[in-house]
């Protein structure tokens, strides 16, 4: 298993290897012993499913706020994704600041994105499913969404609309939201 530090601290990249024969391939996809040093011993208690018929669908950017706040794993199993995960914990140097990955069932990498930071994706491909845990249970009173556009991201859509839910298309902007995360708090 390969775990790659990104720009913003805490945020990792992690491809699991990928045993390949005629068949086909196997692949650990989470396998605790190997990542719980580098995830800060960060536990999983949810699995999520996405489905995306169409390419151009933007889920995001998310997070929930504390004490629901969640840690999350991300990958692609069918089709592909632009991930993002962009930080926002107030003290943080790299506050505002975001990183993004390709992820797609043909790479097998993975986005480890920490409490504190936004997160969501543009899928690439029709028919997308990403997979992600999660750190912390749903909790829908606590959930929030960030305009996909006001954190100047510069998602691959070409001058195009994506696909966005209601939730999504209402969200304020990043620049009006008042931050509940401290840099200590999410350490």
């Amino acid at each position: 298993m390969k775990i790659e530090e990104t720009p913003l601290d805490g945020v990792l990249v992690i491809t699991p290897d990928r045993f390949q024969d005629q068949r086909g391939f196997f692949s650990e996809t989470y396998v605790k012993k190997n990542v719980e040093g580098a995830l800060g011993g960060v536990e999983f208690v949810q699995d999520n499913h996405s489905y995306s018929k169409s390419a151009g669908t933007l889920r995001g950017l998310h997070y929930q706020e504390p004490p629901f706040d969640q840690a999350k794993l991300v990958r692609c199993t069918r089709g592909s994704i632009f991930d993002v995960a962009l930080d926002f914990r107030q003290g943080s140097i790299t506050y505002g600041e975001w990183y993004a990955e390709e992820l797609s069932a043909e790479n097998g990498k993975q986005l480890f994105v920490p409490q504190g930071f936004l997160h969501g994706f543009l899928t690439l491909e029709d028919d997308t499913e990403v997979l992600y845990k999660c750190s912390n249970y749903y909790a829908p009173y606590h959930d929030r969404t960030i305009a996909w556009d006001s954190a100047n991201i510069r998602w691959p859509i070409e001058g195009q609309k994506p696909i966005i839910s209601e939730k999504d298309a209402t969200a304020p902007a990043f620049q009006i939201v008042e931050c509940p995360f401290s840099l200590e708090a999410c350490a």
